[in-house]
């Protein structure tokens, strides 16, 4: 009997938080006054999207690199990091734990000048492999924490089997455990993700060629029109746009997703 109310409430919210997303799918191609799509319904905004400036497949380009450069930062260190706080005892573990998982309380838009300064100084300033590692900082915290729970919650008995048969620390790894903590990886190249490809403020700071920005900034930058009108039409477009990639993975990898946050649960 208590299924019932769940489900009603379960469909509630997710009618909820999807009726953002539609409204901004059905005024993406519904006509609307001073948009491309002045007359009946169609796909005018997404024509406008496409041809602006360098072109939405250059933007959606640009957004891929900095995301899967992102992804694969983020799950290098904090793999390496999370295991190393897992399974190794050092001077020092829990305070610098600590230091790391601090990161998270300050605010990160604080911290741009001064990257902006530095990147400047590497020349990776107007990089798409500078706003990668910029992004893969502000990840840091948090996925070296799911990475840490994700490793304590493998049982120790299969890395001392690993090394038992020959396996060095870092074989152990590659070949035993990682496979073991498959759905933290997901959980945070998820996370990891969804934070490169809609950031906005990082790339607004860093990126200063058009050429180079990624589809946030892009999408942002297009709103403003002749006489500083906005045009909403192609603005929708490029959420609807933005959306789909992130839907699409999510639905892909929630299998993964959701056992990577219960291995942190159960562990705790």
């Amino acid at each position: 009997m208590l299924r019932t109310p769940s489900r009603v409430l379960t469909g509630a919210l997710a009618l909820l938080f999807l009726s953002p997303l539609v409204w901004a799918t059905v005024a993406s191609v519904s006509p609307q006054a001073g948009t491309a799509q002045n007359h009946g319904w169609g796909l005018g905004n997404y024509e406008t999207l496409a041809n602006y400036q360098a072109g939405i497949g250059q933007y959606l380009l640009n957004s891929t690199a900095v995301s899967l450069m992102t992804v694969a930062f983020t799950l290098l260190v904090s793999g390496l990091g999370g295991y190393a706080f897992a399974m190794f005892t050092f001077p020092g573990r829990n305070a610098l734990f600590l230091v790391t998982l601090a990161i998270l309380m300050v605010p990160y838009a604080t911290l741009l000048i001064p990257l902006y300064v530095l990147l400047n100084g590497l020349g990776l300033q107007n990089s798409l492999v500078g706003l990668s590692l910029v992004l893969t900082m502000f990840q840091l915290p948090f996925a070296v924490f799911m990475m840490r729970i994700s490793f304590e919650a493998v049982p120790g008995e299969l890395r001392e089997s690993a090394l038992i048969d020959g396996c060095g620390n870092f074989r152990a790894l590659l070949h035993v455990l990682l496979p073991a903590v498959r759905p933290g990886l997901v959980t945070v190249g998820i996370f990891a993700f969804l934070a490169a490809w809609n950031d906005f403020i990082t790339p607004l700071v860093l990126i200063s060629d058009s050429a180079k920005a990624p589809l946030p900034l892009a999408v942002a930058n297009m709103r403003q029109q002749v006489m500083g009108i906005v045009d909403y039409g192609a603005t929708e477009a490029g959420v609807v746009v933005l959306a789909l990639p992130c839907i699409v993975l999510f639905l892909a990898l929630q299998r993964h997703y959701v056992r990577g946050f219960m291995s942190g649960a159960l562990k705790g």
